[in-house]
């Protein structure tokens, strides 16, 4: 095999590689595309299936914009349930040792925890 070969062997490997990103890339904002409908959904997947370089490339064309939307979209909607998930956490962190006792509780009464369950989380929150 020769340098040539190799040197080739890359570069289309990095092709393909690229290729399945962008198709992925696309097949995962059609079906986050509430606007567009079944139908269309599944025509757009048989012509990248079918004709895959120009088909991406059309796709990019003439909706990338609505892929960035809906992307900064998506990451915005991950962001705010990260930070929520974060202050709820460290709420429960910041709780008194009388909010964490009744809370337990109220989780007792509701059968959510059994009692050695709640004794274990009245020595923790008295620790």
């Amino acid at each position: 095999m020769s340098f040539g070969d190799v040197v080739w062997t890359i570069i289309i490997s990095f092709a393909f590689v690229a290729y399945l990103m962008l198709f992925f890339s696309i097949l995962t904002d059609l079906f986050r595309d509430r606007d567009l409908g079944g139908f269309a959904k599944a025509i757009w997947v048989i012509v990248l299936i079918l004709v895959p370089f120009l088909s991406a490339f059309i796709y990019v064309i003439a909706r990338g914009n609505g892929m960035a939307e809906r992307g900064a979209r998506q990451a915005a909607v991950a962001q705010k349930q990260t930070e929520a998930y974060i202050r709820d956490v460290a709420a429960k962190d910041t709780m008194s040792p009388a909010d964490q006792i009744a809370q337990a509780k109220q989780m007792l009464d509701t059968g959510a925890i059994t009692e050695p369950e709640f004794d274990r989380l009245k020595e923790k929150a008295l620790a």
